[in-house]
């Protein structure tokens, strides 16, 4: 029984997808997935047992210049992908108008989603054949799991849902293993930053545990952050540039890890480690840390400027 998923973006919401692949395979031991991902995030359906082919997609991309003859080339190249194959159901779970048009439309196979009430853009269940009721208050990771339930016919788990993807790390742990401390600083929206000098007074307060503390990046102004973080701290390494995979590796190996609102964080909650995630004008009910240990510290005032260095160390004391 092959089933074609549509997830193709954010990290977070692709990660969110995992344990739903993880209940439909415990259900359902015949099954196996393809899965259309945007190739920035093509790695991580990969790390799911129960994934056999990633179709990656590059409509961020494209539509940069969408009609130009190489992405014309590289569109037409995807739906001859897409089409090899007739799939006993595929199941939209991106439920965008972008997602039902451009790439759930064009599959062979019955095709599932959510109905017009449940969905974030009503006009991507006119592309469905069969459409699926499916509360909006619940958490993101448990909206997809009922979404999978219903469109291959189990009953739902009712215990927290497996991201099952931690175990592709184990293998490869640093041999520092849980000596270091993972902070995630880079998130993409101003108001979800925590204060640059909030963070070195937490790294500061570090210093009498004597644990390291590993800072990553992806773009050059993030690096160049993490640059300003650690000045004049020995037990501040400023990671190198990797790839998505070697970053998911990291985390794997920490004790703990203290972030902000970032795709990041999201992985470190699918990797199983102990969490805690700054939230300030977001509010993390539908969408925050899920799994074990993980923990919110939500500004009272809605401002990430408002929690402090003392209090984010405490939590962590707590926690370790």
């Amino acid at each position: 029984m092959r089933v074609l998923v549509v997830k193709t973006s954010s990290m977070g919401d692709v990660l969110h997808t995992l344990p739903a692949l993880t209940d439909a395979a415990n259900c359902l031991p015949n099954i196996t997935f393809d899965w259309v991902v945007e190739e920035n995030f093509a790695q991580i359906p990969s790390w799911h047992f129960a994934v056999d082919k990633v179709i990656p997609v590059a409509i961020r991309r494209w539509r940069k210049n969408w009609f130009g003859k190489q992405v014309r080339q590289e569109r037409q190249q995807f739906i001859q992908q897409l089409r090899q194959r007739e799939y006993a159901a595929i199941i939209d779970a991106q439920g965008l108008i972008k997602s039902a048009f451009l790439i759930t439309r064009k599959a062979r196979g019955i095709k599932h989603g959510l109905d017009r009430t449940s969905i974030k853009e009503p006009i991507a269940s006119w592309f469905y054949d069969i459409k699926h009721y499916v509360p909006k208050q619940l958490h993101a990771i448990e909206r997809v799991r009922l979404l999978f339930a219903a469109s291959l016919n189990y009953n739902c788990p009712t215990t927290i849902g497996d991201y099952a993807i931690a175990r592709h790390f184990l293998s490869a742990l640093p041999s520092d293993n849980q000596q270091y401390l993972v902070f995630l600083h880079a998130t993409t929206r101003d108001e979800k930053h925590w204060t640059e000098a909030a963070w070195r007074q937490l790294i500061a307060l570090i210093v009498p545990t004597g644990l390291k503390i590993k800072l990553p990046w992806g773009a050059p102004h993030e690096h160049e952050r993490a640059l300003r973080l650690a000045q004049g701290f020995d037990h501040v390494e400023v990671l190198p540039k990797l790839s998505l995979a070697e970053v998911a590796t990291i985390i794997a190996g920490a004790k703990a890890v203290v972030s902000v609102d970032t795709g990041l964080s999201h992985l470190t909650a699918a990797l199983d480690r102990p969490n805690i995630t700054l939230f300030g004008a977001t509010d993390p009910q539908l969408i925050g840390g899920y799994g074990n240990h993980q923990y919110s510290m939500i500004s009272p005032e809605r401002s990430m400027h408002s929690i402090t260095a003392e209090q984010v160390y405490q939590k962590l004391t707590d926690l370790l």
